[in-house]
């Protein structure tokens, strides 16, 4: 069943690339949404059919490819990566309905977006590191065409720099993963038969290192954060959030599937490193927020900072912290999702984003009291307040991080109240306040607009008072994950000795 999670949106793209006659574009996001639909009921069957009490891999698919290299069609997913692949179904579907109907070159715009979710579903589920690789490498052209043709004023420059930083990236992970397989001698690159045991501990703090400076780049961490600004401020809300909401969880699921999975004994090294710097990139990104006057580009800094906390946590390496990680890639995922859809309506209904010009949109007659009650909600959520899925998250990274690293802890809580800050500005500025009277009714929110955004808005909700409908997918994986981890820490340190 994972093959139909990448054969659907593929051939989905091929058809709507290829379907004879001048379709209207209203036409083809019917075409796309089907395909979108049948995506997102595969992968809920998925979740129907996942053994909660099984920790391993499920779904396993395998195919001989090129032996001669070491690379196969191996597919499986574990609780790690299921709710990713759930993630990227749903926002599939969110980025669909947040471009609105009459966008330039359907054809291409609809293919691109169907053919990103393969790559990031491929991605996510590929169980041989250089199938990991090709799949993490498909979505680059994808969205850099993306932004190029349907981005803003300095488009141009945006996804050149977008193009450049990730290509770096893939070519890094490409290294480091070569680096493990040739080092060992290994004849396949399967998840299953690779390993770092046979190499000495400074040659897997070499690779290790490459890893996270590729992985670094696609999360953003500070300092390898500047292309994130400028793509996400440039392109469509649309693809802003596949960006933010996606994206950048395949550097953090790297992260944790090849860097701390991979490279246990290494990874104790440099954690401490690890802490500070993902304790860098939540205060950096929580202060260049406040700066801001441009809302987009407001939420673009404050992602740079909420992927700060899935770094310190992963650091820390404990059971609690783990599941926090990958429960913070969800609950960020979702949020960031509706603050980029909610920025789009903003920015199309009023034709700004200024947040000197921005004011009184909560007007319950002249202005977007529904928007603004949701862009409200996910304020909230974002900066953790209890009830929404933002504060377990939170709460689970900060209490399984802080026995191991009790000081970046600290500076990140301190940081998540900086969160509340910038919201209060962006919320006072655009929602309250006195209505320009020269705007005498801003144009209608539409219910392709607004459904979206209030599903998003249910999910958090519900996710946030029941969050273990949430965690329960996740906890078995991550707590042998962090079993197997200790496992080997204890008996390198033994051997040391």
């Amino acid at each position: 069943m994972l093959s139909c999670l990448l054969l659907f949106p593929i051939i989905g793209a091929i058809i709507i690339a290829l379907i004879p006659g001048k379709l209207e574009s209203s036409r083809l996001r019917q075409i796309t949404t089907v395909f979108a639909f049948i995506i997102f009921g595969v992968t809920v069957w998925l979740l129907t059919q996942f053994n909660l009490s099984d920790s391993g891999w499920q779904f396993s698919e395998y195919l001989p490819w090129a032996d001669f290299i070491g690379l196969s069609y191996s597919l499986a997913v574990d609780g790690l990566s299921l709710p990713l692949i759930a993630l990227n179904s749903l926002l599939t579907i969110i980025a669909i309905y947040s471009i609105g109907e009459n966008v330039e070159r359907p054809r291409l715009y609809y293919a691109l977006t169907l053919l990103i979710n393969a790559g990031i579903t491929g991605a996510l589920a590929a169980q041989n590191l250089l199938l990991f690789v090709i799949f993490y490498e498909l979505e680059l052209i994808p969205f850099y065409l993306m932004i190029a043709i349907w981005g803003g004023e300095k488009r141009g420059y945006a996804s050149t720099k977008f193009l450049l930083y990730t290509a770096v990236s893939g070519l890094l992970v490409l290294a480091a993963f070569l680096g493990i397989g040739l080092l060992n001698g290994a004849s396949s690159f399967d998840y299953n038969i690779i390993t770092t045991e046979g190499l000495e501990l400074n040659i897997k703090l070499i690779l290790l290192t490459v890893l996270l400076i590729g992985f670094g780049i696609k999360i953003p961490l500070v300092p390898l954060h500047t292309w994130l600004p400028d793509a996400y401020t440039e392109a469509s809300p649309a693809v802003t959030l596949l960006l933010g909401g996606i994206l950048a969880k395949l550097g953090t699921y790297g992260l944790i599937r090849f860097g701390l999975q991979l490279f246990p004994d290494a990874w104790a090294i440099v954690s401490p490193g690890l802490a500070i710097i993902g304790t860098v990139s939540v205060l950096y990104g929580a202060l260049s927020a406040i700066a801001q006057k441009d809302i987009k580009r407001m939420v673009a800094y404050s992602s740079i900072g909420h992927m700060g906390y899935i770094l310190v946590a992963a650091a820390a390496g404990t059971q609690l912290s783990i599941l926090g990680a990958v429960a913070q890639m969800v609950s960020h995922g979702l949020i960031l999702a509706l603050l980029f859809h909610l920025v789009g309506i903003v920015e199309r209904k009023v034709g700004t984003r200024d947040l000197d010009v921005l004011n009184g949109l909560m007007n319950p007659v002249r202005g977007l009291p529904l928007t603004s009650a949701l862009l409200i909600t996910a304020g909230m959520a974002s900066a953790g307040i209890p009830g929404l899925v933002g504060f377990v998250a939170e709460f689970i990274v900060f209490q399984g991080s802080f026995a191991t690293f009790p000081i970046p802890t600290i500076l990140c809580i301190i940081a998540s109240g900086l969160t509340a800050v910038y919201f209060v500005i962006l919320l006072n500025s655009t929602c309250f306040g006195k209505l320009d009277n020269k705007q005498a009714y801003y144009p209608k929110v539409l219910p392709s607009e607004t459904i979206p955004a209030l599903v998003l808005t249910l999910i958090i909700i519900v996710l946030g008072v029941q969050p273990n409908w949430l965690l329960k997918w996740i906890e078995p994986t991550t707590d042998l994950l962090a079993v197997n981890v200790n496992k080997i820490e204890q008996v390198a340190v033994n051997s040391e000795q």
